[in-house]
């Protein structure tokens, strides 16, 4: 019997939006000639408002604690700083950013796979890790993801110039007609465009300089353009017809941050990402599937690529399933299988086990901020695992020191870059975003 479809409230759709402001050029732009806090620079007067959390609603997941009410959080605040820097595991994320920043390119991307041509330490020893180069667009957007959860942007922050070159050349990737991020090649790209359109919505959010509102409405569209109508998101563009939760997720999740920086969105999409979830929820165990029309399906390895990792020693799909459940709304209360997501999750804690293959970072990303949202018992044992698989692995000699070795699934495409921003991720969960269930 198929599981009941969500109940939320229908809204009209949205099929292509065009930003209500003439783009500026971001390049010939400057925002602030210091580091001068942004909310004092743009005295926005809803940074600290509040808004009750209900279906769809325009709450911030974008923030340092707190309740989900606060519609701004506090990153990039001053009072952040404190709650980062309070964090056990600060000295350990401070180390990945240094790394991150110090083999970021001039033009203000990471290079995938010659990373270590950019060092600016002065050494060029840090040569194992590489990944392929046609991630480069959605790697710089991880990477940028992981100073912006640190509370720097392009307005204020110890990375402002970082991030303000990493978003420059995100948005100069932009086919300023379709919107698009970066080049139309093969299955990639349309992640590659979910993530950086996540990062520029993100930046938005937090710097709301109108001179980003322009290119990050673009990229909301395209996204708009290129979903399932019926459900979610896959490789095709406009959609064949198939969808599938990894991407579904992203797609998801940079929806949410424009929306919350006052973007447009068709929240119809809303709706079949849920329609989504369901239909490939295995109601029996809780395990959310890859494809349909499977239920409960294993997510995908690449055959010659990464398939001595097997999907059946971690659920990453199911935290991807929980995580986007959370963000649009759902609770364990009115939702039970959320508590099923979690009891499954459970089974499959991080280890950094080298020898049997399950060490997967983009489970480990997304089981952290689904379990942290959820709190409680799952939240303190997901914690435990997490933490003594990701801080004692962090690399502390010579160029490398401050990355983490691309070991695990997805490590071969993403390199050395992509493992440390994840690591870097996962340990920000305490501040990067809200927590919407509250306390549990």
């Amino acid at each position: 019997e198929d599981p009941p479809l969500p109940t939320v409230e229908t809204v009209d759709p949205i099929d292509d939006i065009e930003p209500t402001i003439e783009d500026q050029n971001p390049d010939q732009v400057t925002e602030t000639n210091d580091s001068t806090d942004f909310t004092e620079a743009l005295g926005d007067p809803d940074f600290q408002s509040n808004s009750p959390l209900d279906s769809f609603a325009d709450n911030s997941v974008i923030g340092i604690g707190g309740p989900p009410g606060g519609k701004f959080g506090l990153r990039g605040d001053g009072g952040g700083k404190e709650r980062r820097v309070g964090s056990k595991n600060w000295v350990t994320i401070q180390r990945g950013l240094s790394w991150l920043a110090d083999h970021q390119s001039p033009d203000g991307h990471w290079d995938v796979d010659e990373y270590f041509l950019d060092n600016v330490r002065g050494g060029t020893n840090c040569t194992e890790g590489a990944g392929i180069a046609s991630q480069d667009v959605g790697i710089t957007a991880l990477a940028l993801l992981a100073f912006l959860g640190d509370g720097s942007t392009t307005r204020n922050g110890e990375y402002k110039d970082v991030v303000t070159r990493g978003v420059r050349w995100l948005n100069q990737q932009q086919d300023s007609d379709t919107g698009l991020i970066g080049e139309p090649i093969g299955h990639g790209y349309v992640y590659d465009h979910a993530i950086a359109t996540l990062a520029l919505a993100e930046n938005y959010f937090v710097s709301r300089n109108p001179i980003h509102r322009g290119k990050v409405q673009k990229a909301l569209n395209f996204i708009g353009r290129a979903r399932h109508p019926y459900g979610g998101w896959r490789y095709e563009v406009p959609s064949d017809g198939e969808s599938d939760t990894s991407i579904t997720g992203w797609m998801v999740f940079a929806l949410k941050a424009g929306q919350d920086a006052g973007l447009k969105v068709d929240k119809e999409a809303y709706i079949g990402a849920l329609q989504w979830l369901d239909s490939v929820t295995d109601t029996s165990n809780g395990r959310v599937g890859y494809i349909g029309p499977e239920v409960g399906g294993r997510s995908s390895r690449v055959i010659g690529g990464n398939d001595e990792f097997s999907p059946e020693k971690g659920e990453a799909m199911t935290g991807v399933g929980l995580l986007t459940r959370v963000f649009l709304s759902q609770t364990p209360d009115e939702t039970p299988i959320m508590e099923k997501h979690a009891d499954l999750m459970l089974r499959s804690l991080p280890e950094w086990n080298e020898s049997d293959h399950s060490i997967d970072m983009y489970y480990w990303y997304y089981g952290t901020y689904a379990m942290y949202q959820m709190g409680g018992e799952h939240w303190k044992r997901w914690r435990k695992g997490m933490e003594r698989a990701i801080v004692p692995h962090q690399r502390l000699d010579g160029d490398y020191s401050g990355s983490w070795d691309p070991i695990g699934a997805w490590g071969y495409q993403g390199g050395r870059v992509y493992s440390t921003a994840m690591m870097v991720l996962s340990l920000e969960v305490f501040y990067r975003y809200s927590s919407l269930l509250g306390a549990r």
